[in-house]
């Protein structure tokens, strides 16, 4: 099953990490996930605009057209898919330098079930008031990066001391590539190529 790893992650995840260690899946499997799990945000994104309306502060719901949210999810989708690849090529690049020799397929399990939290998260815009999906998605973010502290020592086989500070340059380059992809999408915006459009 492609979500098998994801309640193990929730439950027991030092015991997870271990496991897929123990039996690293191949690029396909892996990529399944990363194709899968990118849904969660895009879906619950356009329905929410869609159909059940954004709150923002005390003013009325803000709904979007359907075109207009169809794409913002596909572009998303895109986005968050690309942003796991740029995340593991980064993890790769870095390895060496903190004594590890992980293969690609190691550094892309790295990137793709620790962002699964922040990607399962957009199942709080069932209620899409904007306080309430900026807190879950903080608490999802904090477990993302505890995900990748206790993983990093386990899958790149080095001390836990260096795996922390190795972690925190990930971190940091994911840090990097967030505010990259918002700009990009600002860039975007500005320029008319995904303006929203309400109803």
């Amino acid at each position: 099953m492609i979500l098998n790893h994801l309640w193990g992650f929730y439950t027991h995840p030092l015991e997870e990490w271990q496991t897929i260690d123990n039996r690293h899946e191949n690029v396909t499997y892996c990529l399944s996930h990363i194709v899968l799990i990118a849904l969660f945000p895009c879906v619950m994104g356009y329905y929410s605009s869609v159909y059940l309306g954004w709150s923002i502060g005390s003013g009325d719901l803000v709904f979007l057209t359907a075109s207009s949210a169809m794409l913002i999810a596909i572009m998303m989708y895109f986005a968050l898919i690309v942003g796991v690849f740029a995340l593991a090529y980064l993890s790769y690049w870095m390895a060496t330098t903190f004594g590890a020799k992980p293969t690609f397929t190691q550094t892309l399990e790295l990137a793709a079930y620790t962002a699964t939290p922040v990607f399962m998260s957009a199942l709080a815009a069932f209620y899409p008031a904007l306080w309430f999906v900026v807190c879950m998605g903080l608490i999802a973010l904090a477990y993302s990066v505890y995900l990748l502290y206790t993983g990093v020592p386990i899958l790149m086989h080095i001390p836990q001391e260096r795996g922390f500070i190795y972690a925190s340059s990930v971190v940091t380059c994911g840090l990097i590539l967030l505010v990259t992809i918002l700009a990009i999408t600002a860039i975007f915006w500005t320029n008319g190529l995904i303006s929203p459009k309400f109803t």
